[in-house]
C-alpha cells in the first residue's frame, strides 16, 4: 500500500487522468497519476459528493462545472483528517469509510506496528489528501478536464 500518487509504470488500481479533454481520454497514460484503492476509499465519497454520476468502476469525468466542488470536499476531509488527535480517532475514521476495513487490514499486512504509528499514517493521509487537492487546483488553473478511471 502507498500513500501517494504515483506513474503509470507501478499502476494499482485508480487513474487521476488530466491528459483528456471533456471527451475523451487515454487510459494509463504515461503522465496519468495512480493510487492504490485501499486509500482511495478513504476519499471516494468526496468525488461521489461532487459529481452525480462518478461510478467506481467505469470513467468518470470531472470539469468545471463540479471540479470546485471536489475541491471543497477535498479540503473539508483534509480538515478532518487534521483533527484526528489519538488512535481511536483514526479507526474511527477509517472505519466510517467506504471499504475502510480494507484500509485497516492492509495497514496490518504493511506494518505490524502501525497501531503505534498511527500518527505516521494519519500525516501520510493528509499528504495524499493534499496531493489531490494540488491535482484539482491544476486542474482549475490550467483548464483541464479530470478522469478518474478504477481498474
Amino acid at each position: 500500500m502507498r500513500f501517494e500518487l504515483y506513474g503509470a509504470n507501478e499502476l494499482n488500481f485508480v487513474e487521476f487522468n488530466i491528459t483528456g479533454n471533456p471527451d475523451l481520454f487515454k487510459q494509463c497514460d504515461k503522465d496519468s497519476f495512480y493510487m492504490d484503492s485501499e486509500i482511495f476509499n478513504l476519499f471516494s465519497e468526496c468525488f461521489e459528493h461532487s459529481n452525480n454520476l462518478f461510478d467506481y468502476f467505469s470513467p468518470t469525468k470531472y470539469t468545471t462545472r463540479n471540479i470546485v466542488v471536489l475541491l471543497n470536499e477535498l479540503q473539508t476531509a483534509y480538515s478532518t483528517i487534521g483533527k484526528i488527535k489519538s488512535y481511536n480517532q483514526f479507526l474511527n475514521y477509517a472505519s466510517d469509510k467506504f471499504m475502510g476495513s480494507n484500509f485497516v487490514l492492509e495497514l496490518e499486512k504493511f506494518d505490524k506496528n502501525w497501531r503505534l504509528n498511527w500518527e505516521q499514517y494519519c500525516s501520510k493521509l493528509l499528504e495524499v489528501d493534499q496531493q489531490l487537492i494540488n491535482l484539482i487546483k491544476r486542474c482549475m488553473n490550467e483548464d483541464k478536464t479530470l478522469w478518474i478511471i478504477g481498474y
